[in-house]
């Protein structure tokens, strides 16, 4: 590897890091801890949800790695966060509309 490849690929512990970090912070509380909440608690069997729930996130992390890798591949760096910012942007409209309108016909039917 030359020196320039090396000095622009952070290292080992600063990835697994803030990977590990992104992850979970993104993950507390979402829909998916919820549901894996309530299937420990209707299961009785915390040990075997908390093994489903996460191979689970293993496979689901895998798809987004592979992905990744292909996009990194084919599109330039810039080009890839352009994407991931615009997906984020659409993302946060979409959510947004749907929970004005839900207020909106919540209001209305009260």
């Amino acid at each position: 590897m030359t020196e320039s490849k090396a000095a622009d690929n952070p290292g080992f512990t600063a990835v697994l890091v803030s990977t590990f970090g992104t992850v979970f912070v993104a993950e507390l509380g979402d829909k998916t801890q919820l549901a894996t909440l309530l299937l420990s608690a209707q299961s009785g069997s915390p040990w075997l949800v908390f093994v489903g729930a996460a191979l689970a996130l293993i496979c689901s992390s895998l798809v987004g790695v592979l992905l990744g890798q292909w996009l990194a591949r084919v599109l330039p760096p810039g080009r890839v966060e352009q994407m991931a910012g615009l997906l984020m942007l659409g993302l946060g409209l979409w959510l947004g509309l749907q929970a004005a309108r839900s207020m909106w016909l919540s209001s209305a039917g009260a």
